[in-house]
């Protein structure tokens, strides 16, 4: 490199020549710079280097002054660095932003290019281009293109006036979302056109209409905030208005309006507080079944809104909870007039409210320092509520109609306390830990008989306390092991653990007063009961050098019950469920007197790496034969998972007289998928769900993703067997910008 230097104007030429500070850096063939001026002129070859943004520019001409930088620059290419924040359902590279031009200013932090265009992707043959009459750049900011089209392999797709992208690290931008667009769903062809608002650096806010052919219109609102440190919630509104009705619901159409409510949040409050919950909403049964977009939520008969303010310290817990619940027995029961016309629909919900319900529990601790006695204590109040209509059944017609409706007062009174003392003994190498507690609760309503409908409750205002003892002893027998020292393929060694326990429990106290109460939760179950319960466990251990794995497991688990009655609460013929059954088997089975439970059965097998293997089941000796059955099969191979899994449940007339104790049913899931939403190249993945028992699909989609250096393309086919749906839906992604088309992030499978 040469130097010319008269007074403050420098020339430097070579190959090449360099000029830099702490800001910038130009290399070029020859740089023209003016020391007392700042101003620069660099021809040939031209690089420029900021140091700050991290941006770089190639040229061919470039006009600059340092001081208040500002310039052209001529014949242009140049890349610029995001700050990109891997997000789940968004596909994203660690790619420059490359851009080129006729020609170029800068304007302190903007870069203005003439006659380019932008992408992502690696060039020289980039797979989709933004080119411009203008594209503004701020580094690690934003870019903003003017009357653009974007090209996808040189084929022009769209034209757009204005369009921004932000280069933020967590981009927010007011603006108009793309469209989106299903040629074909239930309702006919749907277009859907929203906006997004960001509110501020706290809160942001974005409605979607959509709008069917079938003259249906549908509303959704999306707002997240976080107004301070450790506060975050949002909220998801979605309202569909139909106008016109279900064309294949009958003459006339029924129509489904409604909505559905969804938020969820969580708090610091200080001084160790803290503030969580989630609430759900729905105005109709109906109408989710028919209107929402994701399968489990569809057929979902539970809807929750709980709220918890909690405080921990040592041995205690405060909750605070506010709570409301429905269970939805089935579809609304429609109300007809005189003439046989629907003039209504009656929900078939179990609506149950906490408001609100206070628990102040202590964990065991220690009365004496060298006796081994705990002391631990649980209460709870609050104000409760329940209500439910009962409905008779038509035994030809199968019509049924609002016979009466069962209903606490809107703020029950229940009260519980429960001190619990438990110890520890050894005998020999057999555990003994035994326990005893009282359990006082106090009711401000029961219910008993209506006389008006024999068979059935109606509430009772008066007081009622429920008085239980409850004694406990667990025996925790000594374990069997053998090992076996000879190598397989499970290990280099295996061990084999034979695990015994037995445990005893007395309660008393409540007798046939067990079905007064009102059942508002399962602290309402408790019965009188003298049982034993067993279970025996079976462990296989396998040693790979110095790790040891478990790779086979057995429980099994029974009861037995001395008091086949429970203290006389048991109805004979109908369906029972008490505290003693209910935490043995997630099926009820009793409606008659009997001795002994069905026997638990789990199995968990992981004979490799990657696969699994799991059977729940519940085998009932009176009828010799499983009456539930869940098994599941996964593998997970690199990138490749695979399952299936069969569901069972049976009832034998004999001794299941009722079949809603345990409904009969035979389903069958299948499933596979290959990468993520990152992986480049080809990825899938597709879920079955089919009924067996009653010989229909209920669930089937499939999705399949391409992705390049820089975008993504998605199709997905969904089929609603429930309700004879179809859909197909399609999506272009553009890495760290967003997607285009009718395939949106939360239906996406991966």
């Amino acid at each position: 490199m040469t130097q010319d230097i008269r007074g403050s104007h420098f020339v430097w030429t070579g190959n090449p020549a360099e000029i830099r500070d702490d800001r910038l850096i130009f290399r070029a063939d020859t740089i023209d710079y003016d020391k007392d001026t700042g101003d620069l002129i660099a021809i040939g070859h031209v690089y420029y280097r900021n140091l700050v943004r991290q941006t770089e520019i190639w040229a061919s001409r470039v006009e600059y002054n340092t001081e208040e930088e500002k310039g052209k620059f001529y014949e242009i290419h140049g890349t610029t660095h995001p700050r990109i924040v891997a997000r789940p359902g968004v596909l994203t590279v660690d790619a420059p932003y490359y851009f080129e031009g006729e020609w170029a200013e800068r304007i302190g932090e903007k870069y203005v290019v003439h006659n380019g265009w932008g992408t992502n992707c690696k060039v020289p043959k980039p797979w989709w281009k933004l080119r411009s009459r203008t594209l503004d750049v701020v580094p690690e900011e934003h870019a903003i293109a003017h009357r653009s089209y974007f090209l996808l392999r040189g084929i022009p797709l769209f034209y757009t006036p204005f369009f921004y992208h932000s280069l933020h690290k967590e981009p927010r931008k007011s603006g108009f979302l793309a469209p989106n667009i299903v040629p074909h769903s239930q309702r006919g062809f749907m277009l859907g056109i929203g906006y997004y608002w960001a509110i501020n650096r706290s809160y942001d806010l974005s409605y979607v209409f959509h709008d069917y052919t079938s003259n249906a219109f549908g509303h959704q609102f999306d707002f997240r905030a976080k107004p301070r440190p450790g506060t975050d919630f949002s909220a998801a509104v979605y309202g569909v208005q139909d106008r016109s009705g279900d064309p294949d619901s009958g003459d006339p159409p029924q129509k489904y309006s409604g909505a559905s409510v969804y938020a969820v949040g969580h708090s610091d409050l200080g001084h160790g507080f803290t503030a969580r919950g989630y609430g759900n909403y729905i105005s109709s049964f109906r109408f989710r079944s028919k209107w929402s977009q994701d399968f489990f939520e569809s057929i979902g008969s539970e809807i929750q809104a709980v709220g918890v303010v909690e405080r921990k310290w040592r041995e205690y817990t405060l909750d605070i909870t506010f709570a409301r619940l429905q269970n939805f027995e089935s579809l609304e029961v429609p109300a007809t007039d005189p003439s046989g016309v629907v003039t209504g629909y009656t929900p078939n919900v179990v609506t149950i409210r906490k408001l609100p319900d206070v628990e102040f529990s202590g964990r065991d601790r220690p009365i004496f320092r060298n006796i081994p006695l705990w002391f631990s204590f649980d209460t709870d109040a609050g104000l409760m509520y329940r209500a439910e209509p009962i409905f008779q059944t038509d035994p030809i017609t199968g019509v049924q109609t609002l016979l009466t409706s069962y209903q606490t007062g809107p703020f029950t009174p229940r009260v519980h306390l429960f001190p619990h003392l438990t110890g520890a003994l050894q005998w020999g190498p057999v555990h003994i830990v035994p326990s005893i507690g009282v359990e006082e609760s106090y009711y401000g309503e029961a219910q008993g008989p209506d006389a008006a409908h024999p068979g059935l409750y109606r509430i009772i205002g008066t007081n009622l306390v429920r008085s239980a003892r409850d004694l406990s002893v667990d025996i925790v027998l000594p374990s069997f092991a053998r090992v076996f020292d000879k190598k397989t393929i499970f290990g280099d060694k295996l061990k084999h653990v034979i695990e015994p326990r037995a445990t005893y429990r007395y309660v008393t106290g409540i007798g046939e007063d067990f079905n007064r109460f009102i059942r508002f939760d399962d602290k309402d179950l408790l019965s009188n009961t003298n049982e034993l319960e067993w279970s025996l466990t079976n462990r296989l251990y396998a040693k790979h050098g110095d790790s040891v794995e478990e790779v086979f497991t057995w429980e099994l688990m029974q009861k037995r019950y001395f008091d086949p009655t429970f203290g006389g609460a048991l109805i004979p013929g109908v369906r029972n469920l008490f505290e003693a059954t209910a935490d043995i088997s997630a099926f009820a089975f009793l409606v008659t007197p009997r001795n002994t439970s069905p026997v638990a059965s789990l199995l968990r097998f992981g004979p490799m790496n990657g696969l699994g293997i799991q059977w729940q089941a519940d085998y009932d000796p009176r009828v010799r034969a499983i009456i539930d059955s869940a098994v599941r099969l996964d593998y997970r191979w690199k990138k490749y998972v695979v399952y299936a899994a069969n569901y069972e449940a049976h009832i034998n007339d004999e001794h299941y007289v009722d079949p809603k104790l345990m409904p009969s049913a035979n389903q069958f899931t299948f499933g596979a998928s290959v990468g993520d939403a990152n992986r480049r190249g080809w990825n899938g993945r597709g879920d079955f769900f089919y009924d067996y028992r009653q010989g229909f699909t209920q669930w089937l989609q499939g999705q399949v993703t391409y992705n390049t250096d820089c975008c993504g393309f998605s199709v997905q086919f969904r089929r609603f067997g429930i309700r004879n749906e179809t859909q197909w839906r399609f999506a272009f992604a553009v890495a760290n910008l967003g997607s285009f088309g009718t395939l949106r992030k939360q239906e996406r499978v991966f």
